[in-house]
């Protein structure tokens, strides 16, 4: 197992000092109140200039790269959805080869690859598997807006269970998305990686610290990014926040980090409000009907209640 004792020594990103200068511009073409762009705009304002980003196919590609303007300020590359880990793992080795051959010795940049939902729960996975169990240096960042949104709102397999996509459209002998949300950072996590974390934007500090915390640690990290999409969700743009939060305060993702194996729930709701209260904010949801809703109820009091176990399992407190 990696030594990472070096995050314990870390300063952690505070309201007074948190990073200023942002390395995406503004201009870019993100819909209105995209918590996605807000969720990648707040990451890499912790990475800072010293940085390579490798950007799969998806939203983000699209709307900070419009030909023939970017809103990047730091080196980035376009890469397809099945190779972004595979890139961002050649670019690791490319720059190990250049420093031991003596041809550049710059400190070593911050590597990330950005991915959508679609891009890593199910395109991309096999790419990121590999990188993944080879142990490359780099942070993969999944931006989770739950469908493939930039190619027409289609069904991915982080689709939560009863939501309306173009794909998996309610009637009468269809309730939506009929599986439940695929465990991506479970599955980052059984690569036995140093570094796993769930984050949302309408947490700013708990998002930008994690980012912290993945770039500095030795090898592998994943973070996964709760996006809200209103495209998509047929949501509220100014409500976006407000939905970011809800998911969390309901148990339907909850913020936690999972550092060398060892769980800790980054925050943990005394009353978590009910699911209903986070369904209603969004017309994907609005055909479940009282039964499908207490099912939905159901799940997430059992996975939340799996969270605990799986925390004190690994015997870390609060």
């Amino acid at each position: 197992m990696l030594n990472n004792n070096v995050l314990e020594d870390i300063e952690k990103i505070t309201q007074k000092n948190m990073p200023k200068e942002d390395m995406i511009s503004a201009g870019h073409r993100a819909c209105q109140g995209c918590g996605e762009i807000l969720a990648l705009a707040m990451a890499m304002k912790v990475a800072g200039p010293n940085t390579i980003v490798a950007n799969a196919t998806g939203c983000m590609e699209i709307v900070t790269s419009p030909f023939p303007q970017s809103a990047w300020k730091i080196p980035w590359i376009h890469v397809a959805f099945e190779n972004t880990a595979a890139v961002a793992s050649g670019i690791e080795a490319g720059i190990k080869a250049l420093q031991r051959k003596g041809r550049i010795s710059v400190r070593n940049p911050n590597i990330i690859a950005v991915g959508g939902d679609g891009a890593t729960f199910d395109i991309g996975l096999q790419s990121l598997s590999g990188a993944l169990e080879r142990g490359h240096n780099f942070v993969y960042l999944c931006l989770d807006n739950e469908a493939y949104m930039n190619t027409g709102i289609q069904r991915s397999s982080a689709t939560p269970f009863g939501a309306i996509t173009t794909t998996s459209p309610a009637g009468t002998h269809s309730i939506g998305q009929h599986t439940w949300k695929k465990d991506m950072p479970g599955i980052a996590a059984a690569h036995n990686i140093p570094y796993v974390a769930t984050a949302s934007p309408a947490f700013h500090l708990d998002l930008m610290n994690k980012m912290k915390k993945a770039l500095t640690i030795e090898g592998p990290a994943y973070l996964q990014i709760y996006s809200p999409c209103p495209t998509g969700w047929r949501s509220k743009p100014e409500k976006s926040i407000e939905i970011a939060k809800l998911v969390v305060q309901t148990n339907v993702f909850p913020l936690y980090e999972i550092i060398n194996g060892d769980l800790k729930i980054s925050k943990k709701i005394k009353k978590p409000k009910p699911v209903q209260e986070y369904l209603k904010t969004q017309r994907r949801f609005a055909h479940l009907k009282e039964p499908e809703i207490a099912y939905i109820q159901k799940r997430i009091d059992a996975s939340w209640a799996r969270l605990l176990k799986l925390e004190a399992d690994t015997g870390i407190e609060q």
